[in-house]
């Protein structure tokens, strides 16, 4: 015997026709190039959407075609994300902090046919448009006009737009499954990978990041995603706020500091999210003049990346009154896969004990389930054994795009993420490292991870990473690699006092050394695979 539910398929036009019946009136904000304010509704994004759907259509795509974006946050990119797809072909958001070699490898392994480029990122163009088959290029610029400096041929994205007629649109019926939109890897060990996100798998998502327990999206609340549009899907903000009505604030290319703190205060934004590096220097703002801000309104800081230290989470908390919500997820995840609110289980602890759990990543979302598989076997979940995180669920991909790295996937549908991970009773999940970065030293496995958010911790240091070098007697030890805060000393000595009130010896950094800045991945995270070139051959004084 089979439900008799309707056969209703989860697609983003069905959440673009609810923010047009049901929030036409909300406000969506972009911070222009220039630094000024763009304003307009649900109402009106969803008449240029539409709009972009029926020009996009008459463009000659076929269905699943890939169109692609290199932009910021702004209310023209929330365009793109509803009108490419439902136009029926595919939303491929590029990272334009990649490589000009990545760039181009992905361009030609998606086949993109059409670019929609930001004013702002014009410049990128001579390092790959050679290299690659478009059909179009279209600028997204302020004034509407493509810049009297762009190379020939490129189109505007306002013309585009003018070129069709909103009357001709009809909600499309898609099957659920189709591909809507699609996302590379960072490629931080080898060649990006392509995770292609159905219908569904969005939808999916974004009811589960609305519920209490996991964000907690409201039509009430003002969200300003500052993980870029570029970047997963923002983390899939801007559908889950689109779905719930919630106003948005989009910052555009202005990540400073200042400017973010600025559209805090000024809109009134209840909820944002990024990755710690923006936070910490957030936070070093706010240090500087804590009354200079009011934000008030904000109750959620939604941090994922990489690891928040328990250092940040408390500060904020303690210094600022700010509430910092830990998240992990990946690209493959669509992103989101667990986030730390506090059980009523967590609240009975002490306020240290509360603070050490907000530090881990958290709990699975509803429908992710989670494993970690060590050397002999699945991990109990005891908070301390250890294994490689493996997950599944409806929207964690079961393969790559043209099926790269097939290994990644267990034989029982499982995504091995190359976390290591522990997992405590409950569920909670810690990231404990990267399987890559994960130090083995005389036999004993070292956390990197665990040793940069103690470093980070000590009010000199502005950022840390740990890496392992090489060693003739222990196979590898770490080093620690620091950046201080402006103004502020600190010494090697200091340091390795500082981390020894949590750590055995062994497991001290052999040394620190000092330095003005740490590389990044396209993504904003430590780039350790530089680290470790850099030091290769590196030899601690005695």
């Amino acid at each position: 015997m089979r439900g008799l539910t309707a056969d209703y398929q989860l697609t983003l036009p069905a959440i673009l026709r609810r923010a047009e019946s049901h929030f036409g009136y909300r406000e969506i904000v972009t911070r222009l190039p220039d630094k000024s304010f763009h304003r307009y509704t649900y109402a009106d994004m969803v008449r240029r959407t539409k709009k972009l759907a029926v020009a996009l259509g008459g463009l000659g795509l076929e269905k699943s075609d890939r169109v692609a974006t290199l932009a910021w946050n702004s209310y023209q990119h929330l365009e793109a994300y509803f009108g490419i797809p439902c136009s029926g072909v595919v939303l491929h958001t590029i990272n334009p902090r990649l490589s000009p070699d990545d760039l181009a490898y992905i361009f030609d392994h998606a086949e993109d046919k059409i670019l929609l480029i930001d004013e702002t990122m014009l410049q990128l163009l001579d390092s790959f448009k050679d290299e690659v088959n478009l059909e179009h290029i279209f600028v997204i610029s302020s004034d509407g006009s493509v810049p009297d400096s762009a190379p020939d041929g490129l189109e505007s994205y306002e013309d585009l737009l003018e070129s069709a007629d909103e009357s001709e649109f009809e909600y499309p019926d898609f099957d659920e499954n189709d591909a809507a939109a699609m996302c590379y890897t960072s490629g931080t060990t080898g060649r990006p990978k392509g995770v292609t996100y159905s219908h569904r798998c969005i939808c999916l998502h974004s009811m589960a990041a609305a519920t209490p327990d996991m964000l907690g999206l409201r039509e009430r609340d003002t969200v300003m995603p500052v993980v870029p549009m570029f970047h997963v899907n923002a983390w899939g903000l801007p559908f889950t706020a689109a779905m719930t009505g919630a106003r948005q604030v989009m910052p555009g290319p202005h990540l400073d500091p200042e400017s973010l703190l600025e559209n805090l205060a000024q809109e009134r934004v209840t909820v944002t999210a990024g990755v710690p590096t923006i936070f910490f220097g957030i936070l070093r703002k706010l240090d500087e003049d804590p009354d200079a801000y009011d934000l008030s309104n904000l109750h959620d800081m939604i941090i994922g990346g990489s690891a928040a230290p328990e250092s940040m989470i408390r500060a904020f908390k303690e210094r600022h009154d700010l509430n910092v919500l830990h998240a992990w997820g990946m690209t493959e995840t669509t992103p989101l896969g667990t986030v730390c609110n506090l059980t009523s289980e967590k609240e009975e602890l002490s306020e240290d004990e509360k603070y050490q759990v907000r530090a881990t990543q958290g709990v699975p979302g509803p429908f992710i389930e989670v494993r970690a598989r060590g050397d002999e076997g699945f991990a109990a979940w005891d908070g301390e054994s250890m294994g490689e995180l493996e997950v599944r669920g409806p929207w964690v991909t079961g393969a790559y795009y043209k099926d790269e790295d097939p290994d990644k996937f267990t034989d029982d549908g499982w995504f091995k993420t190359g976390d290591i991970a522990s997992i405590s009773p409950g569920g909670y999940v810690e990231i404990q490292d990267r399987t890559k970065d994960l130090i083995k030293s005389g036999g004993e496995w070292i956390s990197s991870v665990t040793l940069e958010n103690d470093l980070m911790a000590h009010d000199a240091v502005a950022e840390a990473a740990v890496i392992a070098i090489p060693s003739e007697k222990w196979q590898e030890r770490p080093l620690g690699v620091v950046v201080l805060e402006d103004g502020k000393d600190v010494t090697e000595e200091d340091l390795m006092s500082h981390l020894a009130e949590k750590h055995p010896k062994w497991s001290l950094p052999d040394a620190i050394e000092f330095v003005d800045e740490i590389p990044r991945t396209a993504a904003g995270k430590f780039l350790k695979r530089a680290l470790r070139e850099q030091f290769k051959d590196y030899t601690p004084t005695a």
